[in-house]
């Protein structure tokens, strides 16, 4: 399978990826070789890293607990004083092996710890590789509001093992799925048709073409609009709403903690009603989103109290200007609308719509 280039770096994959992986390793001649873990990474994926890596520099793991719940500043505390302690320099490479959440929060202490070490992104989630490991975001989440601390720090390399996936809870895998929808959505009829025929599972035939080609309509997007002047807020469709959802989920008021791609995918069908109503989205397909969102995911219900947190919480979302919130819409496959503004009693028609 072909190496993506991501501008300054490249995406590869399986084998070639190891080979690449020692090769880089042999150029930079690192010092030492922090493996930011966590404890299911740690247990299920660190041993096939470490078995395919050239005896060289010393590598020493730093293993965080688990879940969203982690990606926060004191896992970065935690982790620059270890850095310090084993004697990190600027000479050291960071490789994050695990979810959105490693990839992130390592990217975002690999480029603050002594104002930028390397790192390497080894993501082990179907969302991670077509979504949190690529684009140069960097981040952790401040109390419940996601992402609100980052910055844009891209990789050395970016390396995908497709065996990592049989690593994952069937939840963990449909996480995952959400991306991979909404970039049918934001791309075009024919992926999207491509992707829904069949339910992906980790036995599709496809999986390995899907996920390269996910992997593909994004690296496009953010190497024409790398810091998300215009064309890189097509990615946001699904998650103003998606996003407030899971800060919401988060706050363990009245559901449970949901993960990303749970909160997106409700977010999809949301903002795909959304974009019916304003842009004039065909209503056909926003059923049809639906329909195809809830084969993966249970339906959550949400109460009149709820809604009104969940509403309370777009004020926080990145996209914002001015406190005005501004929505990312359709208007047709691959035909996205920016900073569209929508009523408050939209938004509860558009829970109406999710509930039905």
């Amino acid at each position: 399978m072909k190496a993506i280039l991501a501008g300054s770096y490249s995406i590869y994959f399986n084998e070639e990826g190891y080979h690449s992986l020692n090769q880089l390793i042999e150029e930079l001649q690192p010092t030492k070789i922090g493996l930011i873990t966590d404890y299911n990474t740690s247990n299920f994926c660190k041993a096939i890293l470490i078995s395919k890596m050239v005896k060289g520099a010393e590598v020493i793991e730093f293993s965080i607990p688990p879940g969203e719940e982690n990606k926060n500043l004191d896992s970065c505390l935690t982790l620059w004083r270890k850095f310090t302690e084993f004697n990190l320099d600027k000479k050291s490479i960071l490789i994050n092996l695990g979810g959105g959440v490693v990839t992130d929060l390592g990217g975002f202490v690999a480029s603050t710890f002594l104002r930028g070490i390397s790192f390497i992104n080894i993501p082990t989630s179907l969302l991670a590789m077509v979504d949190a490991s690529i684009g140069g975001k960097t981040g952790i989440d401040l109390g419940v509001l996601k992402n609100q601390i980052g910055v844009m720090a891209s990789p050395k390399m970016v390396l995908i093992d497709f065996y990592f996936l049989k690593t994952l809870p069937k939840q963990h895998f449909n996480s995952g799925i959400a991306e991979v929808l909404k970039h049918g959505l934001i791309h075009s009829e024919s992926f999207w048709k491509k992707i829904t025929k069949n339910k992906i599972t980790i036995q599709t035939d496809e999986l390995s073409s899907i996920i390269y080609k996910s992997i593909q309509i994004k690296n496009k997007i953010v190497s024409e609009d790398y810091y998300e002047s215009g064309l890189r807020k097509s990615l946001n469709f699904g998650h103003t709403l998606g996003h407030a959802i899971e800060s919401y989920s988060l706050s363990q008021k009245k559901i449970k903690p949901l993960f990303h791609g749970d909160a997106i995918a409700i977010g999809l069908i949301l903002e795909g009603y959304l974009s019916s109503k304003y842009l004039g989205f065909s209503i056909e397909f926003v059923f049809e989103i639906k329909s195809v969102v809830k084969k993966y995911f249970n339906t959550i219900e949400f109460d009149n109290e709820s809604i009104i947190d969940i509403i309370s919480y777009l004020i926080y979302d990145k996209k914002n200007n001015n406190e005005q919130v501004n929505f990312v819409l359709l208007k047709d496959f691959g035909e996205i609308v920016l900073d569209i503004q929508v009523t408050e009693n939209s938004i509860r028609e558009a829970f109406k719509f999710y509930l039905e």
